[in-house]
């Protein structure tokens, strides 16, 4: 009985020992997966710091094509804004997918974009507006003399002071007893060449600043004197009174809105511009050529460009231009320098 309490309490009072090595089997595992991690941080450290230089480099060489790209297209401008505030929109768009500007700004070699537009629209109006960039913005004066084509909708019975249904209306007449046949009676005098004033509130100058510019400001402006231009055709589309609705081919410096309020007063009544498309300006359509803007990128202007080039008169055709070849110029990612917008009257460049 003695014997087996002793047992008892002898097995009571044992202790299990480590087996020997366990403690530092443990640490040497903590130290390897402390390691594991040390470098797998490294690694991702690395990864990204490749990443980034990669994708440094394809932003250079984004950069790169932007500058080199030379030549005219065109863009679809929609209603609401200015031609110049559609420009610039698509310059942000270019800079922005090239990177342009960035940190890695350097000064040792600035270069500049060139792009412009030829051909104001409206901001109530839409349609093609012809786009230069690089050495192509030479090419823009030749095209505001070229040929216009417009789709305009106008509203018989009220006239206002910006000739078109953004303005106030400043005349109400009677037009109920018009007919299609009174409309189409007089297109005739509107064809050819013709003596057109041109609307106050347009981008024609006085002192260096536009007319619009100087109506918005409440100062006394007077009409410019009347000026030839040119119509090649004009036909009546549609006529459910108070609308009509043209389609008109005209020349360099032409107003659809001054001809609209011109056929009103033909008619003994008053009108105006309620909606205007340009369809085509000199080779330019606006189903066939006029980007829209989810495809105003770098590779899309590219390839307008290219399309664009054969619809061209070889004199203006420009040869392509040789991108730069400089490993420094495409690793240091340099970009261009931008001043203020030059605006004369129809053609506006960025620099």
């Amino acid at each position: 009985m003695a014997a087996a309490e002793a047992a008892v309490v002898s097995s009571s009072s044992l202790e299990i020992a480590p087996a020997p090595g366990t403690a530092e089997r443990a640490e040497t595992a903590a130290t390897t997966a402390a390691t594991t991690a040390a470098t797998a941080a490294a690694v991702a450290v690395a990864a990204a710091a490749r990443t980034g230089c990669e994708a440094r480099v394809v932003k250079a060489a984004l950069a790169t094509k932007l500058l080199s790209l030379s030549g005219v297209f065109a863009v679809h401008k929609p209603k609401g804004p200015t031609s110049a505030e559609l420009l610039n929109r698509l310059k942000e768009k270019l800079l922005a997918e090239a990177g342009m500007p960035s940190p890695e700004w350097t000064k040792r070699k600035k270069q500049t974009l060139k792009i412009g537009h030829g051909g104001t629209l409206d901001s109530a109006a839409r349609g093609v507006l012809v786009v230069g960039i690089g050495r192509g913005t030479k090419m823009l004066t030749s095209m505001l003399s070229g040929s216009k084509r417009y789709i305009a909708i106008g509203e018989l019975g009220k006239a206002t002071d910006t000739l078109d249904s953004t303005g106030k209306v400043t005349e109400e007449k009677p037009y109920d007893k018009i007919t299609q046949e009174d409309i189409e009676g007089i297109l005739q005098k509107f064809t050819g060449t013709i003596m057109q004033v041109p609307p106050l509130y347009s981008a024609l100058k006085k002192d260096g600043q536009r007319l619009s510019t100087l109506m918005k400001r409440g100062e006394v402006v007077e009409a410019k004197p009347a000026r030839p231009v040119t119509v090649y055709s004009i036909s009546l589309q549609k006529f459910q009174p108070p609308f009509f609705t043209l389609d008109v081919e005209c020349g360099g410096g032409f107003y659809i809105r001054s001809l609209v309020s011109d056929i009103g007063k033909e008619l003994s009544s008053c009108a105006n511009v309620l909606e205007l498309t340009r369809t085509k300006q000199g080779p330019f359509t606006l189903e066939e050529h006029a980007l829209p803007e989810d495809k105003w990128t770098i590779e899309d202007v590219a390839q307008s460009l290219e399309h664009c080039s054969s619809l061209l008169p070889a004199e203006l055709t420009l040869k392509k231009s040789k991108p730069e070849e400089s490993d420094e110029q495409v690793l240091s990612c340099e970009y261009m320098t931008l001043n203020e917008t030059k605006v004369e009257d129809d053609v506006s460049k960025t620099f």
